[in-house]
């Protein structure tokens, strides 16, 4: 089987560390593993493995012919037999079925806002996804989403999953003091719903003012992004909560955390999550999305509403309670590696393309 990842950028959100993850996990599995990246290069092209074949389009506007004819000559030159799209680089991969109609598209649909799909444009979908082989979701409610909408007759739900820790330099270090560190893995964007976080962080800094909290995320520098920091400097938090941007060293950043937390008020399946339980962080989350599928309420972590006294008083009881942290890191770590390692998922993955997509 040769198969290639098709991904607009290589920033460090959820669906681009998806594709990465896909196309190293595959290189060892099939005859031919590779990544595409249309637009934009980022932080994670430096975690394309080099049997990954990688290729960068420079795609320049929505309909750009020359992007679209080199991604065809990029296919036949390597006689690629799938495309599995991630996102918004479903039309580019569409395109290229035009002028290759044996090709197999595969949409891979990472959709953050699926508390809210009754908003989401479907026009474009309609007209596009007819000509996929399959759809998956990564959550339960975008496949019976795409399923009550008529997409496709295939559609699956595969878990996001985490690969093998590689070996990072570590530059990334955390203010605060050790032992009292909250981190979030969110880019900023408004469905992570920092203000809940903003909220919580000054009922913490009011109890426990020598707790920190560090947020590790893109910073897009627009309108949501401001207001935050606004608030933050309004709410006299400048040295509560920090702000560190983009950061490729992970695994360093969570090694140097206490406690991992999500105030999303929306979500898909969040790698953030998967990471924290890698690193045997113990973890308070909203209950959205795909997260109650990860965190067990009072086992491997909390799982609460969307409340900032709510909140606050789930990440105090860890906060009081070294053990307890220690125990639900321990068991999140076994949670994550029995259910959502890349083996599970690859392995189902595979077993679907062969039976579905001949």
């Amino acid at each position: 089987m040769r198969i290639i990842q098709l991904i607009d950028t290589l920033a460090a959100g959820g669906a681009e560390r998806m594709a990465v993850n896909y196309a190293n996990a595959l290189n060892t599995r099939i005859d031919f593993s590779g990544i595409v990246c249309t637009r934009q290069e980022g932080p994670l092209r430096e975690h394309i493995e080099s049997k990954t074949a990688y290729f960068f389009l420079n795609k320049k506007r929505t309909l750009d012919f020359k992007a679209i004819w080199a991604l065809r000559q990029y296919v036949a030159k390597h006689n690629i037999e799938v495309i599995h799209a991630h996102s918004t680089s479903f039309f580019l991969a569409f395109m290229v079925k035009l002028l290759r109609p044996s090709l197999q598209l595969i949409w891979h649909d990472h959709y953050g806002d699926s508390e809210f799909l009754q908003a989401r444009p479907t026009l474009p979908l309609r007209c596009i996804l007819p000509f996929f082989s399959g759809i998956i979701g990564v959550n339960q409610k975008l496949k019976n989403w795409a399923e009550t909408k008529g997409f496709s007759n295939n559609v699956i739900y595969l878990e996001n999953f985490t690969t093998p820790q590689k070996l990072e330099q570590s530059t990334s270090k955390l203010h605060g003091e050790l032992g009292k560190r909250i981190v979030s893995l969110a880019n900023l964007r408004l469905q992570k719903n920092h203000a809940l976080l903003v909220d919580v962080a000054v009922l913490v800094k009011n109890s426990h003012p020598d707790w920190t909290f560090h947020l590790v995320g893109k910073d897009f520098n627009d309108d949501y992004s401001n207001d935050l920091k606004k608030n933050i400097v309004a709410l006299n938090l400048e040295q509560t909560v920090f702000i560190y941007g983009t950061r490729s060293d992970v695994s360093n950043v969570l090694h140097q955390a206490t406690i991992g937390i999500l105030t999303s008020s929306s979500e898909g399946l969040p790698l953030a999550l998967l990471e924290y339980g890698t690193a045997g962080l113990a973890t308070v989350v909203t209950n959205v999305g795909e997260n109650g599928a990860v965190i067990k309420d009072g086992e491997n972590g909390y799982l609460v509403v969307q409340n900032s006294k709510r909140f606050y008083e789930k990440l105090l009881l860890l906060m009081q309670d070294e053990v307890k942290r220690s125990t639900f890191g321990a068991k999140l770590k076994e949670t994550v590696h029995a259910k959502f390692s890349e083996e599970h998922v690859i392995s189902r993955y595979l077993s679907w393309l062969k039976k579905h997509n001949k």
